[in-house]
């Protein structure tokens, strides 16, 4: 089953039924956007691999690219996620005719997100001089930054068809989609990296543009299966062209670009942390990146879990039911403590085994082990924050969201982190350990923050009802 219409149990069924049915219901539509997010992942892995087999420059550009182009899908992907619970508020109030107009708007927003994310990689270059970059470097990372800006506004336009997908409780297009564009990237790499059927040898530059041709695939590929699908049909999206109507953007952009902001905040921070590392040494840069590494694949399932909440929440409020939303947040957040416990006992107990993966080196390993031991503590706060977040999108509450967020991160993380880390103004400084502790206080405080205002939004709503 994946559907967000499987049926909510009656108010009569037993509490542990309805926990049991609603968590059913969250994997259905989770799963796949686990799946979905992994193969997108690995895509940036493969890119690494293949550009690392040519040659540590290749390496190098490929690396210094993805530093500048991830934020910056990521802030427009963010931007786009309105369409979800906007699409799903309207799916379940049974009001599909306003759907087409919603995500036709949300077209146009995202292909202006799109070419303004193009223009922005294409005149990244004084960007690489103020980052101190090696002049041998600046080329081929623009060239790759120039392949990947040619697919940024089709990343744009599937990130909403996705979404409008998405919020009808159809997640297995994603899944799939992501499956194959990641089967397709491979031989695409390997035909720009290495040239061949006439195209010329580009080293770690071909990656940018055979992204970019897995970018455009996926948009198509989306685009032939909402037009297809027997669910999309009553939607109309297709139905008639429409020029921008700027009172549905305006709308779709107070709801999205708090979102959009707040993904950016937390995504920076993980990168200026990397910034501030880097004076500590290789050793201590290479255990931070493992464990960072791992933790962000972790960080996948409850990340996938808080999307569905979202789609969830949305449609039991256009059924008019906040109590079953508020039920559905918290069957959610139950569900990633869960799994919380599960990664964080497995972290702790096999730290030592997931460093050796990535490296043999013993001091490597130590640093790695020694970090991954905080990444096990910041689970349980990792997992409420973002799913809390991820219903507070569904009640549309995103802008109090981004403060929220914004001011954990960046007023109490990233300062308590750099004191505790590299100052002794509260003792002795701790190197990297200090600075992932001042991750753990950010992130609890997030969560707290968080659940509180999932809390109040939530009883307002049904008061209002």
């Amino acid at each position: 089953m994946n559907s967000a219409t499987h049926n909510l149990p009656s108010k009569g069924a037993s509490r542990v039924a309805r926990v049991i049915t609603e968590v059913r219901a969250l994997l259905a539509l989770a799963l796949p956007i686990i799946v979905s997010q992994v193969a997108t992942t690995a895509m940036g892995f493969v890119d690494a691999v293949m550009a690392g087999r040519v040659g540590p420059r290749d390496l190098a550009a490929v690396a210094l690219g993805n530093s500048i182009w991830v934020p910056v899908f990521l802030l427009m992907s963010g931007i786009l996620l309105a369409t979800t619970p906007k699409v799903a508020q309207r799916f379940g109030a049974d009001t599909h005719d306003d759907i087409g107009p919603i995500v036709r708007q949300a077209l146009w927003l995202a292909l202006m997100t799109g070419l303004c994310a193009a223009f922005l990689l294409i005149g990244a270059e004084p960007l690489l001089h103020v980052m101190n970059v090696a002049p041998d470097l600046i080329e081929p990372c623009m060239g790759y930054l120039h392949g990947i800006a040619s697919g940024m506004p089709a990343v744009g336009l599937y990130c909403v068809l996705r979404n409008f997908s998405d919020g009808l409780g159809k997640t297995r297009p994603s899944m799939v989609l992501g499956l194959c564009a990641l089967a397709l990237n491979i031989p695409l790499n390997y035909i720009f990296i290495y040239g061949h059927f006439g195209v010329p040898a580009m080293g770690g530059v071909g990656c940018g543009w055979a992204t970019a041709i897995v970018m455009w695939f996926m948009a198509l590929g989306m685009v032939v299966w909402t037009y297809r699908g027997t669910i999309y049909q009553s939607s109309q999206v297709y139905s008639r062209f429409e020029w921008p109507q700027w009172a549905i953007i305006k709308r779709l952009l107070s709801v999205g670009l708090p979102i959009g902001i707040a993904v950016f905040a937390e995504s920076s921070i993980f990168a200026v942390i990397a910034l501030l590392i880097g004076s500590l040494g290789a050793t201590v840069v290479a255990g931070h990146q493992i464990a960072l590494n791992f933790s962000s694949l972790v960080f996948m399932i409850p990340y996938s879990l808080g999307m569905a909440i979202t789609v969830r929440v949305g449609q039991a409020l256009g059924r008019g039911q906040p109590r079953e939303a508020r039920f559905v947040a918290g069957a959610g957040m139950g569900t990633a403590l869960v799994w919380a416990c599960i990664s964080a006992s497995l972290i702790v107990l096999l730290r030592g085994h997931i460093a050796t993966v990535y490296t043999a080196d013993p001091r490597v390993i130590e640093v790695a082990s020694m970090l991954l031991m905080f990444a096990a503590l910041y689970q349980f706060s990792d997992v409420i924050q973002v799913t809390a977040a991820g219903a507070l999108r569904g009640y549309q509450d995103t802008r109090v969201t981004m403060i929220l967020t914004l001011f954990a991160y960046w007023g109490i993380g990233l300062p308590v982190g750099y004191a505790l880390g590299l100052t002794d103004w509260l003792g002795q400084a701790n190197g990297p350990s200090g600075l992932w502790q001042g991750l753990i206080v950010g992130l609890t405080c997030a969560a707290l923050m968080l659940g509180i205002r999932l809390m109040r939004t939530a009883k307002k709503r049904i008061r209002a009802a």
